[in-house]
């Protein structure tokens, strides 16, 4: 498992509108943390639906690998789980670009960058 892999991991239980069920999750966790052991992971969820309103915190993530179709980066779901609840991976892993994205967007959503959040 590193930084910037895509994994299947099982979120459940989930309770109102956090992201559930058996879904791709991107990890975020520090190699170093990783190669610890560590445990829980910090990952943030994908979702293959976008909706108009989130597309402005979305990242896309085209096919590749073991990835087989369009995903979109959930960036305000990120979360820690136990590495009990990983399954199978790496299904596909990120490109510096893309990780760029996704950490502008994270630390956009925390309040810790300058980031554009679209209007509701």
């Amino acid at each position: 498992m590193r930084r910037g892999e895509i994994w299947l991991a099982r979120p459940n239980p989930n309770t109102g509108a956090e992201a559930g069920k058996v879904r791709p999750v991107l990890i975020m966790l520090d190699d170093a943390l990783l190669a610890t052991g560590m445990s829980p992971v910090l990952c943030i969820p994908l979702t293959s639906k976008l909706f108009k309103k989130l597309a402005g915190l979305r990242v896309t993530i085209t096919p590749r690998g073991r990835l087989l179709k369009t995903c979109y980066v959930m960036p305000e779901q990120a979360r820690a789980l136990d590495r009990a609840r990983f399954g199978e991976g790496p299904l596909a892993t990120l490109s510096e670009e893309e990780m760029t994205n996704v950490e502008r967007a994270f630390l956009g959503i925390c309040g810790m960058a300058d980031y554009l959040i679209p209007p509701h």
